[in-house]
Parts: structure tokens; C-alpha cells; sequence
């Protein structure tokens, strides 16, 4: 009986050890193709029906979809990094798109240099102010979508343009950027304010972001 006792006593003991093991956890990550600035096009079938898509030839830059100048002053002047990355011009591919509920751009290109925002910068820039000859405006940083293996930050961004006689235009724009493998990619929303239309909305143009991405990566 004594050792039958210690048998059973020494298979529970082994059985403890076994139970207190944590099995390795499962591996989440996900592998994903070269990004390919060519497959910007696949995500223009996100768009309504009814809106015209065009090429896009500007700056890959969301502060000039905005309305503002390539040299407009951002306040405090380091926030200017996230409405103008460092890209490679030449690289920069993408498409835009206006129907009744304001105007899409779509927008990718190779990073001239590292251009993820560090945390200090996306803290300094919660708020700031943007001007550029007869157009200001206000920025306020938001969350942008989750992306694997990539940096998102959102962008809500309303500006006034005094035009001649003193009318001002307003606009409105949601803005959401990602920084993946050595590219920059941003999807903004362009609203008129005034519309007597349905405008697209903020969850509109990040689920654009996260299509488009998936795109690029092929």
C-alpha cells in the first residue's frame, strides 16, 4: 500500500509540473506581399455609384487636398510633418473621386526618408493651425484604423477661404494615414459643409485606407 501511495502521489506530482507549463503562444504574425503603388487603382470599387474617378496628379501630400498651398504655415510648425510627409514625387500614384458626397483622393508613395511620426510628435500635435494666403484652418490629430504592420494617424481638418468681395467658402476633410514598408499611404475626404447632398463620412474613408492597403500589398 505504502508504495502504491507513493506511485499515485508521484504521477499527480508529474501531472501538476505538466499543468503548470503555459504552452507557447501561436504566432501572430502575418506575412504580406511588396507594396505595389500600381494597385492603388483596385480599391476605386469602394466608390457609390454615381461619382467621377479620375487620376490623381498632385503633390502626395493631404495638406493641398485640403485647399492649402504647398507652402502653407502650420502652427506649432513641426505638426507640418504630418500634412506634408517627405515622399519621393516621382513615385507618388493614386486617383481621386467627386460625386454628391464630397471628393475622395487616394494617395501612395515611396518615404524620401523615415517618416513615421514618433509619439512626441503626435502628442505635440493634438490641435494646431494651418494657413496659407487667403485659406486657414484648424487640425485635430484622431485614431486612425487598425492596419497590421503599420503606423495609421487620423486627421480632422475644417478650413475658410476669403475669396474676392469677401465671400468665404468653407470645407471640411477627414484624413486617415498610413505608414507601411517604406511607403506612405493617405485616403482624405473632402466635404462641403453647405452640401445639400449626404456627404461620406470618417468611417467611409478609413475603411478606404484599410482596402486600399490590402491592395497595395497585393
Amino acid at each position: 500500500m505504502r508504495l502504491f501511495a507513493v506511485c499515485v502521489l508521484a504521477v499527480l506530482c508529474a501531472a501538476c509540473g505538466r499543468s503548470a507549463e503555459q504552452p507557447p503562444p501561436p504566432s501572430t504574425t502575418q506575412t504580406h506581399g511588396p507594396v505595389n503603388p500600381a494597385r492603388v487603382d483596385r480599391s476605386r470599387d469602394q466608390m457609390p455609384d454615381g461619382y467621377e474617378v479620375a487620376v490623381y496628379t498632385g503633390p502626395a501630400a493631404p495638406i493641398t487636398v485640403w485647399g492649402f498651398g504647398e507652402a502653407a504655415v502650420s502652427e506649432p510648425p513641426q505638426c507640418g510633418a504630418l500634412t506634408a510627409p517627405a515622399v519621393e514625387p516621382d513615385t507618388t500614384r493614386g486617383w481621386s473621386a467627386s460625386g454628391p458626397g464630397g471628393i475622395v483622393y487616394t494617395v501612395v508613395a515611396r518615404a524620401g526618408q523615415p517618416v513615421i511620426p514618433d509619439p512626441a510628435l503626435l502628442a505635440e500635435c493634438a490641435q494646431w493651425t494651418v494657413s496659407s494666403e487667403n485659406t486657414a484652418g484648424t487640425v485635430a490629430r484622431q485614431f486612425g484604423p487598425a492596419i497590421d504592420a503599420a503606423q495609421t494617424v487620423a486627421m480632422s481638418s475644417s478650413a475658410t477661404t476669403v475669396v474676392e468681395g469677401g465671400t468665404e467658402t468653407r470645407s471640411h476633410a477627414e484624413t486617415f494615414v498610413a505608414y507601411l514598408d517604406g511607403y506612405v499611404c493617405f485616403v482624405a475626404l473632402v466635404t462641403d459643409p453647405g452640401s445639400p447632398y449626404p456627404v461620406l463620412d470618417a468611417g467611409f474613408a478609413a475603411n478606404l485606407l484599410t482596402t486600399t492597403v490590402s491592395a497595395l500589398r497585393g
